[in-house]
């Protein structure tokens, strides 16, 4: 049965709000038609202005700068990010650092306490982590090689099953990197469908309405950030930009919501290849948008919203 109403947080990693220099910012010449037409002009740079907040709201969506620092020293961190993200907590301030890129044991614990996705099975909803695994990364992890990330650590918690190749084949997820062409050329998958952008941005959408709450991991902005030159950077934001066109075509606005956010800064300043300290975007799209940005000031208020846009009841 599909649910009446729909929730989907589409996370990119690594993705904040920088500066004006050009020698730095790839937002400041990557061509980003989907997104501007949204939000408006330099709708990508951060609030310079001292307790200026630089919220936008439009017709269709709203943005908020999202602070990911949260009172804690250093640079933010995936793995304290994104907990933060999935439970609602200040898990920075919980386990007393920012920590990543994989869960330590204080970080573990936190998310396996309750998250957003056991929140909404306990309350006999659906959710889904919609991004796949190939059978290498589950060799892994079994083996011990590897360790699961804040996110997939959060939907297995829950009870729920990672998808893999097969529902990537099927039309039950879509890859990270949004077409699948990486599964053919890096993974030996050569039977997984090719997508164009657009057509990615649209299947995520088609997926999403499978669940109440979903969530779709892009991780390649981060490794973006850390890597490659501006030139590079700029080509990523523009991919981005193509896969929401998509998306945002085919997302009932009038009724569900879209939740655009990021775990920290890091590809909007290519001067260096550490994660910034500034704010991240968070983008609401669709139903009650001009209303619920309002709750969010830090990344532990998302799951505020997506609460309260499911009724879900608030642990605390």
């Amino acid at each position: 049965m599909i649910p009446d109403r729909h929730l989907l947080i589409f996370f990119l990693d690594g993705v904040g709000l920088g500066g004006p220099d050009p020698e730095t910012n790839p937002f400041l010449h990557a061509s980003l038609p989907n997104l501007g037409d949204l939000l408006g002009d330099s709708w990508y740079l951060r609030p310079e202005i001292p307790g200026q907040e630089g919220r936008i709201v439009t017709r269709r969506a709203s943005l908020v700068p999202t602070d990911a620092i949260m009172n804690i020293p250093g640079r933010p961190q995936s793995a304290t990010g994104q907990a933060t993200i999935l439970t609602g907590k200040n898990v920075p301030l919980l386990v007393g650092e920012h920590y990543g890129p994989k869960p330590n044991q204080a970080v573990a614990k936190v998310i396996q306490d309750g998250n957003l996705f056991q929140e909404v099975i306990a309350a006999g909803g659906s959710a889904a982590l919609i991004t796949p695994y190939p059978q290498g990364y589950f060799n892994a992890i079994n083996s011990g090689k590897r360790l699961l990330s804040s996110v997939p650590l959060a939907a297995t918690s829950a009870g729920l099953p990672l998808m893999t190749a097969d529902d990537l084949r099927a039309g039950r997820a879509v890859s990270p990197g949004f077409t699948g062409q990486g599964w053919h050329e890096y993974l030996g998958y050569t039977d997984i469908p090719i997508l164009s952008l657009v057509e990615a941005g649209q299947q995520i959408a088609n997926v999403a309405r499978y669940y109440e709450f979903s969530f779709f991991e892009h991780w390649p902005s981060d490794r973006s950030g850390h890597r490659g030159s501006l030139e590079q950077a700029i080509q990523h934001l523009e991919m981005i930009d193509q896969v929401l066109g998509g998306l945002f075509d085919a997302w009932d606005e009038a009724n569900d919501l879209l939740i655009i956010t990021s775990d920290h800064g890091n590809i909007e300043e290519k001067n260096h290849r550490q994660h910034s300290r500034n704010p991240v975007p968070t983008i609401l799209f669709g139903r009650d948008h001009a209303r619920l940005i309002d709750e969010i000031h830090d990344l532990s208020d998302i799951g505020t919203v997506v609460r309260s846009f499911l009724g879900l009841m608030d642990p605390s």
